[in-house]
């Protein structure tokens, strides 16, 4: 147990990113029920939607679980309506500074976590009344900083004093591992939960990641102000050569339009927008949500104990090497 385990009252320290799209009633009952926090992102859906996403996942778990606010939504007011109507106790905040909204969403006891991507923004909202942050670093797919996680967690850590997670970069126990030590108390993971069994992202789509490979992803769409990480294909190589032409972002971003839609529900993977984090070529295989998390965590536990012989010996698993560091 930690802050982020007791806050969040789940039994591992674990986010599910909320990946637009992708992260429904069914694939947040999965995480929530294997001991994570289960998030129902509601970027690009209407208030009907989310209003019957909230209905089915408490009918799938009697556990914890949040939604998702992406702060750019033109229907953000009308979404913020839904989680007060339906009682949501944590949301989750991205693509922006949530602060004018931290207060309200308080006011309703609901728990608050905004994704940042910056130091600066961590202590803003930190004043603002948020309960943690996550801290996401330009690994991680979808929308990101220009910070990496590495850089970016240890910062934060040492600028707020609420718990901090780690996202970005984060698909496997060594990963958990090293957020840790940078500070963090609790990790997000969006990538790897795209290929869980539970996730109803398109075949082709689970595919994609599990054939990728470490160099397989692209930053697009920064000439736009909203850099996002995808895999490679042809729609990102028309964007950055569009970028790179210096071409109007409006048209860049007409373009991009709808694709994330034809990827994830029409598996898409040379036109559509197939958002991924880097840690894809880590992702081989097909899982139920439970076991990626427990496997996880249990990886994270070896990587720990197999390493901390290490630091107690002043530097030498022997005891016979240099006794500084």
């Amino acid at each position: 147990m930690n802050r982020v385990t007791e806050l969040l009252n789940i039994e591992y320290p674990i986010i599910q990113g909320a990946m637009a799209r992708i992260a429904d009633s069914s694939l947040a009952a999965a995480v929530s029920n294997g001991g994570g926090l289960g998030i129902i992102a509601s970027g690009g859906e209407s208030k009907e939607w989310l209003s019957n996403e909230i209905d089915k996942v408490r009918t799938l778990t009697d556990k914890p679980f949040g939604v998702n606010l992406m702060l750019l939504s033109p229907n953000l007011e009308e979404l913020i309506e839904v989680i007060f109507e339906k009682k949501v106790r944590i949301v989750t905040t991205g693509a922006g500074n949530p602060g004018k909204y931290i207060k309200a969403l308080k006011e309703h006891n609901i728990i608050v976590v905004p994704v940042i991507a910056s130091v600066a923004l961590g202590i803003r909202v930190e004043r603002a009344g948020a309960d943690m942050v996550v801290g996401e670093g330009l690994e991680a797919g979808g929308h990101i900083g220009d910070i990496t996680t590495m850089a970016l967690i240890p910062q934060l850590k040492d600028a707020v004093s609420i718990p901090v997670v780690a996202a970005g970069g984060i698909g496997d126990g060594r990963g958990v591992a090293a957020a840790f030590m940078l500070g963090a108390e609790g990790v997000q993971v969006g990538t790897r939960f795209v290929v869980a069994e539970e996730c109803t992202v398109h075949e082709s789509y689970k595919q994609a990641i599990i054939k990728a490979k470490d160099s397989d992803t692209v930053a697009t769409g920064r000439s736009t102000g909203h850099p996002v990480r995808v895999l490679k294909n042809r729609l990102s190589k028309e964007v950055l050569t569009m970028e790179k032409n210096m071409t109007d972002p409006n048209e860049i971003a007409e373009l991009c339009t709808g694709r994330l839609y034809d990827a994830v529900k029409k598996g898409d993977m040379e036109m559509g927008s197939v958002m991924s984090g880097q840690i894809a070529g880590l992702v081989k295989q097909i899982q139920p949500a439970k076991e990626i998390i427990r496997e996880m965590f249990k990886e994270a536990k070896e990587v720990y104990e197999s390493n901390s012989a290490f630091f107690r010996t002043g530097g030498s698993i022997s005891g016979d090497g240099p006794k500084s560091l």
